[in-house]
Parts: C-alpha cells; sequence; structure tokens
C-alpha cells in the first residue's frame, strides 16, 4: 500500500484569496514580497495564462535648469506603480495601476485576465504555487542602497550649474543664450513572473549638458553637448565643466561665421561618440524584434548574410561601466547580456525581449526595457555600438581627397524602414586629407541598407555618448557609439 505524505501546507482555494493579508512593505521593495505576488501569479495561472509578470516601480526624479545666470526651473517628480502583463499563447496584454496593495495589484491582474478572455477561476478551485526563485537583488549586491541619500542636493545642483553657466559666459562670445541642465532618476524596481523570475534592482542616472546659441547680424551658430552616467552619485560635483564650455564654446565661434555647404555626394569621416547616432536609428532599431514583428526591417530574412561592410562589427550590451545604457537586469528581470549584432559585415543577432522571443523565436538578450510601470517592455537598444578598426584617424582623412568631417551631429528622423536624414551641427571641409574651412546647413540623407555597406573604414578611437531613445515602451536612456568612421559616399543636402 502506498501512503500518501502530507502537505506541509494546505493547498490555497480560490475563495480563501480574500481572507489573506500580507506584510509587505509598500516604501521598499524586498522579500516581504514574495508571498503576495507568488499568491497573484499562482491566480493567474490557474485561470489560464500560459505567463504573468508583475513589475513593481518607484522613481525619485528631479531636473535642474540654468538660464543665463539664474535657476529658472526645478522639478521634483515621485512615483510609485506596478503593471501586470498576461500571455495566452503568442498574444499578449498589459495593465498598470498606481496602487500597491493586495486589492490594487489583484484587480489589476483580473483586467488583463479578462482582456485576453480568461477569468479568476471558481471559488472552490485550487491556487497553483509559483515557487519564486531566491531573490536576485542588486541593489544589495552591488552596494546601491545609499546612491539616492549620497546624490547632489538641490542647493549644490544650482550652485554647479550656475558655476557651468558662469564659464561658458567667459568662454564663448557674441552670446545669445545659454543653458545648462541637469537631471537625476533614481529607480527602483522588482520583477516577478509565473517562471520563478524574482529580481529587484536600483538604477540611477545622470545626465548634465550645455546649449549655447551664438549670433551676430545674419549669422548664427548653435551647439550642445550632454554627458551622462549610471551608478556614481558624485558625477554632477566632479563634473569638468570648464573643459565642457570651451569645447562648446570652441565649436560655436568656429560655426558662427562658417559657409554653407553645397549639395552632392560626398565620402564623409563621422566623428566618434554621438556620431553613432546614425547607426542607432536607421540599423539599430531595425534589428529590434518589434520590427520584425511587424515586417517592417529589411533584415527579418537576413542572420547569417551580409548586410554592412566586411570593416563593420557592432555591439549591444548593458555591462560597459558606467555607461547611460548599463543595467544589471532589464525590465523583465533578465540579467544584463552582450549581444554580438554584426560580425565583419555578417548578421549575427537581433534584439529581443521576451515577446519578441515568442513571436519571432529570436532568443532573449536581457533587452526588455520601458520608462516606466505605465509601459509594458518591448525590445529595445542598451549600450549600442560600431566597435573599433585597424586604422588611424589619419589613415580616415588621408583617404579622402575632397570630402566632409561631420564632427557634430545634431537631430533627425527615421523611416519604418531605415530611410534616414540627421543635420550636422559642426562639420569641416576635407581638402587632400586635410581640414580646411567650417560648414554649416549639412544634412546626412539615405538608407541603412544602402550606407552601411559604404563603412569601409574604422579607427581605433571607440568612444561612447548618452542618448534617449523613444519607441512604443516609452523613452528609455542609451549609449550610442563608434570610432571615427569613413562612409565612401552620401548624399550631402545644403544650399
Amino acid at each position: 500500500m502506498v501512503s500518501t505524505p502530507l502537505l506541509s501546507t494546505p493547498l490555497l482555494r480560490s475563495n480563501a484569496i480574500h481572507n489573506l493579508t500580507y506584510d509587505a512593505t509598500p516604501r521598499h521593495f524586498n522579500q516581504s514580497w514574495e508571498a503576495p505576488l507568488s499568491t497573484l501569479l499562482g491566480l493567474g495561472r490557474a485561470a489560464g495564462a500560459d505567463f504573468i509578470e508583475f513589475f513593481l516601480e518607484r522613481v525619485n526624479y528631479i531636473s535642474c535648469m540654468a538660464e543665463d545666470d539664474a535657476i529658472t526651473s526645478i522639478a521634483p517628480r515621485l512615483s510609485t506603480g506596478a503593471g501586470v502583463r498576461v500571455f495566452r499563447g503568442k498574444a499578449d496584454c498589459y495593465v498598470s495601476t498606481n496602487d500597491l496593495s493586495f486589492t490594487g495589484l489583484k484587480t489589476a491582474l483580473e483586467k488583463a485576465l479578462g482582456i485576453m478572455g480568461l477569468n479568476l477561476p471558481s471559488l472552490t478551485s485550487f491556487v497553483p504555487e509559483i515557487n519564486l526563485e531566491m531573490m536576485r537583488d542588486y541593489g544589495k549586491q552591488r552596494s546601491k542602497e545609499d546612491w539616492l541619500a549620497s546624490s547632489s542636493s538641490m542647493p549644490e545642483m544650482s550652485d554647479v550649474l550656475l558655476s557651468a553657466n558662469g564659464a561658458l559666459a567667459k568662454k564663448a562670445t557674441h552670446i545669445q543664450s545659454r543653458r545648462a541642465v541637469y537631471f537625476r532618476d533614481w529607480q527602483e524596481v522588482m520583477v516577478a513572473s509565473s517562471d520563478g523570475t524574482f529580481a529587484r534592482d536600483i538604477r540611477l542616472t545622470q545626465s548634465v549638458g550645455y546649449s549655447l546659441l551664438c549670433s551676430e547680424g545674419i549669422n548664427r551658430s548653435s551647439i550642445n553637448k550632454r554627458v551622462g552616467n549610471t551608478s556614481d552619485p558624485a558625477f554632477l560635483r566632479n563634473w569638468n565643466y570648464t573643459d565642457d564650455a570651451e569645447e562648446v564654446a570652441e565649436s560655436a565661434g568656429k560655426m558662427l561665421y562658417a559657409d554653407y555647404v553645397e549639395s552632392g555626394s560626398y565620402p564623409i569621416v563621422m566623428a566618434n561618440q554621438f556620431g553613432g547616432v546614425i547607426f542607432h536609428e536607421a540599423c539599430g532599431h531595425l534589428l529590434e524584434t518589434t520590427q520584425i514583428e511587424r515586417k517592417t526591417t529589411p533584415f527579418m530574412d537576413k542572420k547569417g548574410e551580409k548586410i554592412a561592410h566586411e570593416n563593420l562589427t557592432a555591439w549591444d550590451e548593458g555591462l560597459t561601466k558606467e555607461a547611460f545604457g548599463t543595467i544589471d537586469m532589464d525590465d523583465e528581470g533578465m540579467p544584463a547580456q552582450r549581444t554580438l549584432l554584426i560580425e565583419n559585415g555578417i548578421l549575427k543577432n537581433f534584439i529581443s525581449d521576451r515577446a519578441g522571443s515568442v513571436r519571432t523565436g529570436h532568443p532573449r538578450t536581457g533587452s526588455g526595457r520601458r520608462q516606466g510601470y505605465g509601459y509594458a517592455a518591448a525590445s529595445r537598444m542598451r549600450n549600442t555600438y560600431i566597435a573599433p578598426g585597424a586604422y588611424s584617424t589619419d589613415d580616415l582623412f588621408n583617404s579622402i581627397d575632397k570630402g566632409i568631417y561631420c564632427k557634430k551631429m545634431g537631430g533627425g528622423s527615421v523611416g519604418p524602414t531605415g530611410e534616414f536624414n540627421f543635420a550636422v551641427d559642426e562639420a569641416y571641409l576635407i581638402e587632400n586629407g586635410k581640414l580646411t574651412k567650417p560648414l554649416k546647413g549639412a544634412t546626412l540623407i539615405g538608407e541603412a541598407v544602402d550606407v552601411m555597406h559604404k563603412i569601409s573604414m574604422s579607427s581605433q578611437d571607440l568612444g561612447l555618448a548618452a542618448g534617449f531613445c523613444g519607441s512604443v515602451s516609452g523613452s528609455v536612456y542609451v549609449t550610442v557609439g563608434q570610432p571615427h568612421l569613413k562612409v565612401d559616399a552620401i548624399t550631402v543636402g545644403g544650399r
């Protein structure tokens, strides 16, 4: 006769849930959240969902702006909320709430289940246990608990920005306006999923920069520079604004009296750091699985094929220390990964979140990201850059008889399949391998599928720059980057 072992705890029935009480603290995400989240995940599975994920978030954000010699804006923002995502087959839905009580989270779950055509189980139904993993707490493991308290206070923000604007006033001439802007975004997140994922992280993202407008008569120039950081509470107080002021002032002075570029097709050299925004926008987005789902990327069936010049190798990763897009885990609780996108011109991998993996078959890459709890995670870039090559910068310039050096990129737009146009804020004519006169009014025009094959030379001086990326899951912090690159030919709009 076979005996049945006694259960250590009785199985939970659906009708008992409304009588449960939990002591999870609303002011901090810790182990106390395991019990209520496990119960809710089990409730979702009992209703017939294939997968359920909870995302909890607390945010402490502040921005500060100095215009000329006065602080004109200080804007704090506090928010707390959660979102629940429910999968049924390849379909999913997302519901968010700012009510972190057990009742509030249960209500959000019930709404999500209803949207997917599922209902809470009957009152007598058993609710399966969801055994979550031992919590991965990157906040404690990486000593992040004191980051917020160690960041700059509002008086310090004001003092630094006013001093920075004062330094800019000393360096620049013909100033029409000068602005220094800073923000600090502190975020605590927790992810719990029906596959057992249970993880917490703290993020600290900061950025500061200049905006300088100069004019004399009909001549105008506008130059911006922004730097960013993760993980360093002392970032603002250690900002070398004197050097940045000198760089911005020098660029604005040169562009003030620059000649307008003549339209045409030119070989160009693109500067490192923020020059990488074109690869990010025109190619990186086309490698996200959201584009494969929509069938809007020309690269969707090109894995393993040549899509770029053999000179080009590109990466997306979340591991580079203190880079603007660095994360210890993504917003689905997956540890950060390093993803090889293109190797010697061959497409190797796509950027994928959970939904993208379910619908396209491409493996997750730790790239599920969102602006906040109001958005479902989606496949998004982190630190995305073209790898350094074998050439020196002199090699690039010496290979061009007449072309354009694009030193600082401005804004632009990108079409759904990679068509792009980007303004160049600071440019110079290249003649016989040498920089000659400054140029303004240049716009780079092209298509990713074409330009990628024309990036024939990469220098050794990889540089990264802080950026912001908007997409279906809101605005997220990213790094763009590249070494100096030579593009053999590209259309340049001008006069």
